[in-house]
């Protein structure tokens, strides 16, 4: 008698938010269910009427107030509830400004969670006395906490469960993009938005453009994840990405070759690339990882006296909900950039020195070489298990040709290693690695950021030279400024410690007739026949559009425009429907925050709290002659990354101080965006009025900028700028810094749309912007985020 046939199972494809679609059912055994791809789950018998990519679906579910019937889309502004918000070191700074708004008592303690990670190795009393005051808050208000020396506050995040696929989490550090290892939307905030979300659940976001980055081919032996992201951030380094959204993507068999472990260290360090998140897919490799850690929770899982099980998070159950629908973008859904890289034709890249956007490949620093000082195994980018194990197999391997026994890293070499968190530790410990790293010679630290951040033990000291694992290695990053720092994958610096110079394990194998990296824009050769002529027809009908725009400046978005006027944007009662003034021109990309007001003045409280006093030095160190040119209710505009550098929120204080209601820019540094929401200043990015103003006002030098610019003047007490890059250096205008131009700028807040003036007998054209709803003017209307606070927790009066 033959086997019983397995029944089959009907399920429906859906959508795990909000979602209209249309969907049939699915007829498959349960061993098809098992494998089955997000994208065949997600798919729809009818497309949706407005296609939303990955990163919109989760911003669409965590979103707050929507009107009826609203997609969100990139560019608009949200408020937020996050699934999780996380806050390390600088929780005690985030209390005391949740106190200092009239706070007691944590919205959501399911919501927070707390680490001690950046500055675990310094015992000062200092020090611990504020770790005592962030332990005891977090004990008060019941929230999760993890003590210094548990891990890095990312690693927890993702190996307790926290940040989820499908959720939103954000968290006062820039490498909060980690999380999109995991299909978890991660993106950083400020200290402001942290105190928000503290006392209200809520915070307010605007969704960035959106860039899909296709990847194909599948990795070569010998080449990992890092040295995807290095080689990314080293061959696309002209800011593609900035202030991006990313969403990477490719077929099954690609991403086979991209383990979780692998994506955390690509997602991690989209940040060096510029992005403000790194969301890989929900797909069967995420599901295996996920199966895995909640069988380990089960079996293994200890409980912990200052946070919740992780078995709240990690267990079968939860996955079943979550797998039986997955989100994934849609078919059609609109990009504002594509970028492909062919991982086949990848070969082991190191970043450097102290640029991540200098990226070499391997074989090439071999042949220079390269002697080393310093070598670091640490940080949340590369020292899990798999990485430590990786470095322990070049020693392993190398003590086979050693009768057994592990030499030793080279004489004059000083190798570090910190696991990401005590359990990565445990599991290197139990597979035997951690131990044949120190049989070699390594320095144990503690897990925590440590010197990858310039804090503790085995800092890069004057003309020295260190290869490190971790995700930054910019001038002075890792120590002194006289120092050269490079990043590479784990085995190529255990390697580089074993030899004493920059090398690699020798796994890797050139293929014959390597030609160099394929990689490119646009996404037509990672596209099926079907798929490329609809990108093609799409692509031709925009560009057909932009053509008729720049031959009639005021037909631009005219479609746009029109159902902008049809749909208008609620205005509460007392804020402006529209914003005018001339426009005040300062022609300069990279306008940091040092030069909108300058570092000298930030700790200066007694300058800082008058207002008029501000006033007088409101772009100083840009133009000494700005406050004399400069008059009330003008629109200051200027060029591209406007306010990148520190996060100090005087930047966006001082332009008010000097009654300037709003800044237009080509695009804006992401921190003094949210500073300048935060304090009530308005902004717009429209970077077709730069290139107008750029034609019409031809200042800008045509000499390159000096090869020595002038270093910024951050003080030492800015430490929420401790991970911060320094900004590019600002382009220098070859005539008048500061023009009053003529111009007039309007925003129409109701119709979403701006309306330019270009002199008295000049043309008048037309463009819409993203919509500033009633939740984000409440904010403004308030006098910024803190007020906006004081008056929820008072009842919302």
């Amino acid at each position: 008698m033959g086997r019983c046939a397995p029944a089959l199972t009907s399920i429906k494809s859906a959508n795990m938010g909000k979602s209209d679609h249309h969907t049939e059912p699915i007829n498959a055994f349960h061993s098809q269910l098992e494998s089955i791809s997000p994208e065949l789950l997600s798919r729809s018998t009818t497309a949706p009427a407005t296609p939303q990519t990955l990163t919109e679906k989760i911003v669409q579910r965590y979103s707050l107030d929507l009107a009826e019937g609203k997609v969100v889309k990139s560019g608009d502004y949200v408020t937020l509830s996050p699934h999780k918000c996380m806050t390390h070191d600088n929780s005690w700074p985030v209390a005391t400004k949740f106190m200092s708004i009239g706070a007691s008592k944590i919205h959501d303690r399911d919501q927070i969670v707390m680490t001690l990670d950046h500055d675990v190795q310094n015992k000062s009393e200092k020090n611990l006395k504020k770790y005592s005051q962030i332990e005891n808050f977090a004990k008060d208000q019941g929230v999760d906490f993890y003590p210094a020396g548990r891990g890095i506050g990312h690693q927890i995040m993702v190996e307790e469960g926290y940040a989820w696929p499908g959720t939103l989490a954000v968290a006062s550090d820039s490498h909060t993009n980690m999380y999109g290892g995991v299909g978890c939307l991660g993106t950083p905030v400020v200290r402001t938005d942290a105190a928000s979300i503290w006392a209200t659940g809520r915070t307010w976001w605007q969704i960035p453009p959106i860039a899909k980055v296709t990847l194909t081919g599948v990795l070569p032996i010998g080449v990992t994840g890092k040295d995807v992201i290095v080689a990314l951030c080293g061959l696309f380094n002209n800011d593609e990405v900035l202030n991006h959204a990313i969403e990477f993507t490719g077929t099954e068999e690609t991403m086979r070759t991209l383990p979780v472990d692998d994506r955390l260290a690509i997602a991690n360090m989209t940040t060096e690339w510029g992005a403000l998140s790194g969301l890989f897919p929900i797909d069967n490799i995420l599901k295996g990882w996920l199966r895995a850690k909640a069988t380990d929770a089960s079996i293994f899982g200890t409980a912990s006296q200052t946070a919740s099980p992780t078995t709240l998070r990690f267990n079968h159950e939860r996955l079943d909900d979550l797998f039986e629908a997955p989100l994934a973008a849609d078919k059609g859904a609109k990009y504002a950039k594509e970028l492909f890289l062919d991982l086949s034709t990848l070969t082991p890249y190191v970043s450097g020195p102290n640029s991540v956007k200098v990226a070499t490949p391997l074989s090439e620093l071999e042949a220079q070489d390269i002697k080393l000082n310093k070598a670091y195994l640490v940080s949340c980018t590369n020292s899990r298990r798999s990485d430590i194990a990786a470095a322990a197999k070049v020693f392993k391997d190398a003590a086979k040709a050693n009768d057994g026994k592990i030499p030793k890293i080279a004489p004059g070499v000083n190798f570090y290693i910190a696991a990401a968190s005590l359990p990565e530790q445990q599991a290197a410990i139990e597979q035997g690695d951690w131990q044949a790293l120190v049989e070699a010679g390594a320095q144990e630290l503690p897990s925590g950021c440590g010197p990858c951040i310039g804090l503790g033990t085995g800092l890069l000291e004057p003309g020295e030279v260190g290869i490190s694992a971790s995700n930054r290695n910019f001038k002075g990053r890792m120590g002194s400024t006289d120092a050269k720092a490079y990043l590479a994958s784990p085995e190529v610096v255990a390697a580089s410690a074993l030899q004493g110079k920059i090398a690699g394990p020798g796994w890797f194998t050139k293929q014959e007739g390597w030609e160099g990296v394929t990689r490119g824009e646009g996404g037509y050769t990672t596209l099926s026949m079907e798929d490329a002529l609809e990108k093609l027809i799409a692509d031709a009908d925009a560009a057909i559009s932009a053509a008729e725009a720049k031959l009639s400046p005021a037909s631009e978005d005219a479609a746009d425009s029109t159902s902008a006027t049809n749909s208008l944007t609620p205005i509460l009662p007392g804020f402006p429907a529209k914003v005018t003034g001339e426009i005040l021109w300062c022609n300069a990309d990279n306008i940091n925050t040092d030069a909108i007001y300058p570092g000298k003045y930030t700790y200066d409280d007694a300058f800082s709290s008058s207002p008029e006093k501000m006033a007088t030095v409101t772009m100083e160190n840009y133009d000494p002659a700005f406050s004399g040119i400069a008059k009330k209710g003008d629109i200051l505009v200027s060029g591209f990354n406007f306010g990148c550098g520190s996060s100090r929120e005087q930047a966006a204080t001082a332009v008010l101080a000097k009654g300037i209601p709003m800044v237009v820019a080509g695009s804006f540094g992401n921190i003094f965006s949210r500073n300048s929401i935060n304090n009530a200043l308005m902004g717009v990015e429209v970077p077709r009025l730069i290139e107008r103003l750029r034609a019409a006002f031809p200042n800008l030098s045509s000499s390159p900028p000096p090869s020595k610019p002038q270093a910024i003047t951050e003080p030492e007490q800015n430490s929420q700028s401790l991970d911060s890059p320094p900004p590019a250096p600002p382009s220098v205008p070859a005539s008048d810094l500061t023009i009053r131009t003529g111009w007039t700028f309007t925003w129409d807040v109701a119709r979403s749309e701006v309306i330019v003036k270009e002199g008295a007998d000049g043309e008048e054209w037309k463009q819409s912007v993203g919509e500033l709803p009633p939740n984000v003017q409440d904010i403004i209307a308030q006098g910024g985020l803190e007020g906006w606070v004081r008056k929820e927790l008072a009842g919302g009066k």
